[in-house]
C-alpha cells in the first residue's frame, strides 16, 4: 500500500507537467457538476460522448481537419459547432458528420466561413469565458454548473437547462463583461 501511495506521488506531478491536468481537474469538476446538473447522469455522459466522438470524426476527416478550426459542444443532446472553416461546402460536411452521431437531438452550426483563427484570438476568447464563469460563481442568482459558456470571436454562446429568470440574469451578466461582442442563447427552458 505504501508503494502505491509513493507511486501516486510520482505520477500525479508528471501528469500535470505533461498536460494531463485538464483531464484530472476536468474529471473532478465533472463529478461535482453532475451533482447539481439538471440533466441526468446518463445525459451528461452522452454529451461528453458526443463531444469526443464529434471531435474524433472531424479529426479523421482530413479535408475538414486540415483546413478548419472547429469546437464541438454538446448540452442535453443539442450540439453547438463553433470555429472557422473556409467554405460553405465544408461547413455542411461538418454538420453531416455530427448529425451521424447517436444521441444528437439538434445542431446549431455557428461556424464562420473564414481561415482558422490565430492563437491570440483563441486566448482572448478563453479569457472572456473565464471572466464570465468567475462572475457567475459570485452571482447568487446563477448556478454556474447549469450554464455552459462557449466564446468564439468574442461571441458568447450560452447553453443549459434554465428558467427564463436564470437566462435573463445570465445574459445580463455576460453583456456587462468586457470583450463580449454578442450573446447567443441556446437555452432550453424549464418553465
Amino acid at each position: 500500500m505504501l508503494k502505491l501511495k509513493n507511486l501516486a506521488w510520482l505520477i500525479v506531478p508528471v501528469m500535470l507537467i505533461q498536460g494531463c491536468a485538464p483531464a484530472v481537474v476536468g474529471g473532478a469538476a465533472t463529478g461535482a457538476g453532475v451533482a447539481y446538473d439538471r440533466r441526468t447522469t446518463g445525459t451528461v455522459i452522452d454529451d461528453q460522448g458526443i463531444e469526443f466522438k464529434g471531435a474524433y470524426a472531424l479529426f479523421n476527416n482530413k479535408e475538414i481537419h486540415d483546413q478548419s478550426h472547429i469546437n464541438v459542444t454538446s448540452y442535453n443532446g443539442i450540439v453547438l459547432l463553433t470555429g472557422e472553416t473556409p467554405s460553405e461546402s465544408l461547413k455542411q460536411k461538418v454538420t453531416a458528420e455530427i448529425k451521424a452521431l447517436p444521441k444528437v437531438r439538434r445542431i446549431y452550426n455557428e461556424l464562420a466561413i473564414a481561415a482558422p483563427s490565430a492563437l491570440p484570438s483563441r486566448s482572448s476568447d478563453a479569457w472572456i469565458t473565464s471572466k464570465i464563469k468567475t462572475k457567475m460563481t459570485t452571482d447568487k442568482q446563477i448556478d454556474p454548473f447549469r450554464i455552459k459558456v462557449v466564446t468564439e470571436r468574442g461571441i458568447v454562446y450560452l447553453m443549459g437547462l434554465v428558467s427564463r429568470t436564470e437566462a435573463d440574469q445570465a445574459v445580463s451578466l455576460v453583456k456587462s463583461t468586457a470583450g463580449v461582442q454578442r450573446v447567443v442563447k441556446i437555452f432550453e427552458y424549464t418553465d
